[in-house]
């Protein structure tokens, strides 16, 4: 039935052993919670870090086992049914599991992500696509910083916000199937050599597609589409395209152009958003260029 899933037992999104903290295995995840079962052997010890958002909870509820806890001169002992949460840690929690243990933990923040060889191995391939291409070093991450300032100007949900991080990082991974002198070459693109370049944004969709951010391979595939149709991959228009794409579409020409290219140097800040201006409505979505505008006068970028 749409709407509802249900999961077997031994059945997951994406299992990672984790150094000492255990085996971690996600069961779900959406509208920025992730649900995830935790097995720790006996003896290890394992720790719960104060998290950068103080706001962020994390939930943690023992199914078996036993783990010992020495807080405030107190030695805390929690079996099964036992729970602990933190939220707003000032300094990190020590454990030590006395048998072995199994924990479902609830988290109101991306936090898989971070341990993710699913996720690890896509931001390799995209660190891979900066070292061929020695003029876009850091561009996905100046993309993603651009793009999470308008998400939350433009108040996105928290997952969307969430998704949008990830995808804007990404955006750019099949690039690493062009041949690397198309990247760096200095002078204008063949016609044969341009549609080599067109098919990055399908090859990094289904570089995606089979990890448990599958749901973001339609963001990385639109990235390049345009309003009035004239994008790639394929001509999609209007809001046929998705929020994040367009969002993610500003922020990467708008990087593109305030950066050295192998054919141009770089446009002032200000040439290249009154650009985006000039296209907002027929190539660049005009909320979020509005939005963009907006952040960069705050930060005193333009006038």
């Amino acid at each position: 039935m749409e709407g509802f899933k249900i999961g077997k037992k031994g059945s997951f999104l994406e299992k990672v052993d984790f150094e000492n903290n255990g085996v971690f295995s996600l069961l779900t995840r959406g509208d920025g919670v992730e649900i995830v079962r935790q097995e720790i052997e006996e003896g290890r010890m394992f720790y719960v870090y104060p998290s950068e958002n103080t706001n962020a909870l994390e939930f943690y509820y023992l199914l078996s086992g036993e783990v010992v806890c020495e807080l405030d001169n107190y030695r805390h002992i929690l079996g099964p049914e036992d729970y602990f949460s933190a939220r707003g840690l000032k300094e990190a929690i020590h454990f030590t599991a006395v048998s072995k243990v199994t924990i479902l933990c609830i988290y109101t923040e991306q936090t898989f992500v971070h341990i993710s060889k699913d996720i690890s191995s896509l931001m390799e391939i995209t660190k891979q696509v900066e070292l061929k291409d020695r003029y876009t070093f850091k561009h996905s991450d100046r993309v993603a910083k651009y793009s999470v300032k308008i998400a939350k100007k433009l108040k996105l949900t928290k997952e969307q916000l969430e998704n949008l991080t990830v995808a804007a990082v990404l955006h750019d991974i099949g690039k690493i199937h062009v041949p690397i002198e198309i990247l760096n070459k200095t002078g204008r693109l063949t016609d044969e050599e341009f549609e080599i370049i067109k098919k990055h944004p399908v090859d990094g969709a289904n570089m995606i597609k089979g990890s448990y951010y599958q749901e973001l391979a339609p963001i990385i595939e639109q990235h390049h589409e345009r309003l009035n149709g004239s994008g790639y991959p394929c001509g999609l228009s209007g809001n046929d395209i998705l929020l994040e794409a367009r969002i993610i579409a500003v922020s990467d020409t708008f990087d593109a152009m305030t950066e050295d290219r192998a054919y141009r140097k770089a446009f002032k800040e200000k040439i290249a958003i009154d650009e985006l201006k000039r296209l907002a409505g027929t190539h660049y979505d005009q909320e979020v260029v509005s939005a963009f505008d907006e952040i960069l006068r705050e930060e005193g970028r333009i006038q």
